[in-house]
């Protein structure tokens, strides 16, 4: 089977940009196991902790648009092997994502876990549905306790995915993140107080008027 990411990124010319870097052998005739044309349990995990992607469109006068997309964790909803979804949540309304995908429906998104320096990109198109046109899927997709206004759905089909190396990729960490990696620091220093309070209680008992 072939290698489906690099099927749909070889074009000539990135073709000859590998052959100028002596780059090409690499990817000629490439064989292992790299077939990501359907989403497994390894995918749907790490979908399911990230709060953020970046999702890349085209206009019609051939100008990429790349653009950051938030929720709450696991906004990006995996629907089945080769289906994901999400709410577009209201922003500052330039619509040129929105725009771009009525013209072309190609993506390409960019997910980072860079605490653990874990990367996937992926290939698919892209469909626009309105809130009530699959009332169930809205349900789905959408987290009420967010609170940010919803105003539409968009259905990703995957065409293709694949890992990218952690190469490059600096660890940062999220205000949740970190608040969750201090919290036993923070139980420790309390337990402390409240033992240092008790032994001052303790030893002004002990302590006479005039000792």
């Amino acid at each position: 089977m072939a290698y489906r990411f690099m099927d749909i990124a070889l074009t000539p010319s990135v073709l000859a940009a590998q052959a100028e870097m002596d780059a090409d052998h690499l990817w000629a005739g490439f064989k292992g196991h790299r077939e990501f044309d359907r989403f497994t349990e390894n995918e749907a995990a790490f979908l399911a902790q990230r709060d953020s992607f970046y999702i890349a469109s085209v206009s019609e006068t051939g100008w990429p648009y790349v653009q950051h997309r938030g929720g709450p964790p696991g906004f990006l909803r995996m629907l089945d092997a080769t289906t994901l979804a999400f709410v577009d949540y209201r922003g500052n309304r330039q619509y040129i994502s929105t725009g771009n995908f009525a013209a072309n429906d190609r993506a390409c998104l960019i997910l980072v876990d860079y605490p653990r320096r874990a990367r996937l990109k992926i290939y698919g198109h892209v469909e626009k549905l309105t809130l009530d046109a699959d009332p169930a899927l809205t349900e789905r997709v959408t987290d009420a306790a967010y609170g940010a206004k919803a105003e539409r759905i968009f259905r990703l089909r995957l065409a293709a995915f694949d890992w990218n190396c952690p190469q490059h990729i600096v660890p940062r960490f999220s205000e949740r993140e970190v608040a969750a990696a201090v919290q036993p620091l923070h139980d420790r220093v309390a337990k402390l107080e409240q033992e240092n309070a008790a032994l001052r209680r303790q030893l002004a008992g002990q302590v006479t008027p005039g000792s």
